[in-house]
């Protein structure tokens, strides 16, 4: 318990080799795929059209309370502005009143617990609409909602845990999720927070930094995730201690909010720099085992990820109606500048993603919702390619708009027009591909689950520190998995020009989602006999085997959309399928070349080059500039562990 012991921790830690942080995570990782998974049969070359289609159809009584609860949010948020929380940095207090006062605070917590227990389709509509207030709403509420207090609590807290937090929690308790330190991001082998188990083993003594705390200061409860040492019972049993999680009480002695951050972009967000010094926490506070935490940190994210692109779809709908209607007041050599091909290119690009990111939010939130399909891999697509669809969409919006949609909303207004904040949409959205696992690591974990079945099979031919005689063993064992394993890649529906005729036009694109798949497992598995044990340092290659997927899996999305469409709002019909339609000739240009870069490319020359970067050769074309940022502040700031020397800016907004 002493600091020495605390600091000795931090620096092991810090010095965590890549064998050890390969390790802490492959531990945390769910193996078990007790469940169907539609996105990993895709990169399997298994295109199971019937695990997505007929649409989930979601129960009557969610439909009808989800729709209630709409309403009334919508009510509500007609009575907020956003420009108010622009102009401030800041979410005004009556808001988070009047939104604790609906029950937004308790969407997913269930009504046992005093929440409105609302279905992931009717909580991921509710971000879009708050978000489209203003981000940092949704980034409030989803941060509380989906990797705050509630969600870990729910899935692993005692009955007793449960019923402290959870009605507090949908009361308006506002709460954070602390993972992320200075040094430390995706990466928690090298995590420094500690928490010392106290001699009698009634608590826990926590110490240590952690940054970028949404929420983190007005929340007053918080997910801590801290590494317990190894310790021995009075009785001389051992316990190996590990990455632990713990809700913590914000107002315990010891914690210091030492810095309110801001950003380029959601500038209401209440993110900030939380400092742990001795503080105690109840051992009762500990959510599920020592050493389970990185666990149920990554389960608490696989839930949370289906948040961010109901924010996404938010952004893509905004921009759809502000391009068609500006494009139509605009006019430009004697036409509206949206029957310029120039520009109707990108509203046809911004119009038809739209559709294809409420599609794959929608078949991700519903099927999720029904409990039958196993969607880790469909919930990590959806995030990782929303964020960066959402962000080409604002960008494509900026330019439609010209020297405007470079102009503040607040300038706009000054000299007397409409207040169109594309600008900001595009600072706001830019977070989501960084948000909750960067895209490099969203790929790099899509990947890992995408490759299991040929890692396994490979054995010790996927292991750098296997001698050749295990080499040679696992080859044997491999020979019989491909062996009848590859010969289902040969052929299959998407070679028939019948498959899928009761998708009338849409036919065809099935028939090319099916062949791509079968394509995408050939690929891996070139990819895995050529590079074997070296294949997990591809990175470029296997972020264009993942690029792939994930446009597979829109493509396939939209498809059901549009049938599903057809019968419950034949209305939208035509349009639908027109729409879809669109999407999946994009899409199909963006895949036909990432096959095409999986072995054409520049990966080689481009790591050499940066080696050089790096080591300094080509520091002589940075000459003749000024770097303003020298001498400010150190690359990453002092985390050591310790009392704070800063005035605490957390406070409470009820």
């Amino acid at each position: 318990m002493t600091s020495a012991t605390d600091n000795s921790l931090s620096a092991a830690s810090v010095n965590a080799t890549a064998e050890e942080a390969r390790a802490v995570a492959e531990a945390a990782r769910e193996t078990e795929w007790n469940r169907p998974s539609f996105a990993k049969g895709l990169y399997l070359g298994s295109f199971d059209l019937s695990l997505i289609h007929p649409w989930p159809e979601a129960k009557a009584e969610d439909v009808e309370r989800g729709e209630d609860f709409m309403a009334k949010l919508e009510a509500l948020c007609r009575t907020m502005s956003g420009r108010v929380i622009e102009r401030d940095a800041k979410i005004p207090d009556e808001y988070l009143k009047g939104l604790a006062e609906l029950g937004v605070f308790g969407m997913k917590i269930p009504r046992e617990y005093g929440g409105l227990g609302l279905s992931l389709v009717y909580y991921g509509r509710a971000l879009a609409l708050v978000g489209s207030v203003h981000p940092s709403l949704g980034a409030l509420i989803s941060a509380h909602q989906s990797i705050g207090v509630p969600e870990p609590v729910k899935v692993f807290g005692t009955d007793e845990q449960k019923r402290e937090y959870l009605p507090r929690c949908a009361a308006g308790a506002i709460t954070a999720f602390l993972l992320t330190e200075p040094d430390v991001g995706s990466d928690p082998a090298r995590m420094g927070a500690t928490a010392v188990l106290s001699d009698d083993g009634e608590s826990y003594v926590l110490d240590g930094v952690k940054l970028w705390t949404t929420n983190g200061v007005i929340a007053e409860l918080v997910v801590v995730m801290a590494r317990v040492p190894e310790h021995t019972d009075p009785d001389g049993t051992t316990h190996k201690g590990g990455i632990s999680a713990f809700v913590v009480e914000m107002d315990s002695p010891g914690i210091t909010v030492e810095n309110r951050n801001t950003f380029m972009g959601l500038r209401g967000i209440e993110n900030g720099v939380t400092r742990f010094h001795q503080v105690r926490v109840p051992a009762a506070n500990r959510l599920g085992r020592e050493g389970q935490g990185l666990k149920i940190a990554l389960t608490t994210l696989n839930t949370g990820r289906l948040s961010i692109p109901g924010l996404c779809v938010a952004a893509g709908k905004w921009s759809i109606k502000i391009a068609r209607e500006w494009s139509n007041a605009r006019t430009q050599w004697g036409r509206p500048v949206g029957q310029h091909e120039a520009v109707s290119k990108k509203i046809a690009f911004i119009a038809a993603t739209t559709f294809a990111l409420e599609a794959v939010f929608e078949l991700s939130a519903e099927m999720a919702d029904a409990g039958a399909r196993d969607i880790r891999i469909e919930a990590a697509l959806a995030k990782l390619w929303s964020t960066e669809l959402s962000c080409r969409i604002a960008d494509e919006l900026v330019q439609i708009r010209g020297g405007r949609g470079f102009e503040t909303a607040d300038s706009l207004e000054a000299r007397g027009e409409r207040a169109v904040a594309a600008e900001q949409l595009l600072r706001d959205l830019r977070i989501n591909r960084i948000f909750e696992g960067s895209s490099e690591i969203m790929k790099l974990l899509i990947a890992r689950e995408a490759v299991d079945a040929h890692l396994a099979a490979a054995g010790d031919l996927a292991s750098l520190d296997a001698s050749l005689q295990d080499k040679a063993k696992a080859a044997v064992g491999a020979s019989g998995f491909y062996a009848r394993w590859l010969p289902k890649l040969v052929a299959g529906a998407g070679m028939d020009p019948r498959s899928y005729s009761d998708f009338g036009r849409l036919g065809k694109q099935l028939r090319f989602v099916e062949r791509s798949s079968r394509r995408l497992a050939r690929q891996t598995f070139y990819g895995m006999g050529r590079w074997q044990a070296k294949l997990e340092h591809k990175q470029a290659f296997l972020g264009r085997i993942v690029d792939i997927g994930a446009e597979l899996f829109a493509m396939a999305a939209c498809c059901s959309r549009a049938e599903n469409l057809l019968h419950t709002r034949p209305e939208h019909a035509a349009a639908a399928f027109e729409l879809a339609e669109a999407y999946c000739e994009q899409a199909r240009v963006r895949v036909d070349e990432y096959f095409d870069q999986l072995w054409r490319n520049t990966d080689d020359a481009d790591r050499d080059l940066s080696r050089k970067v790096l080591a300094g050769d080509y520091a002589w074309l940075e000459a003749g500039i000024l770097d303003q940022s020298e001498g400010t502040g150190p690359w990453i700031a002092d985390a050591s562990p310790g009392p704070s020397a800063k005035e605490s800016l957390h406070r409470k907004y009820r």
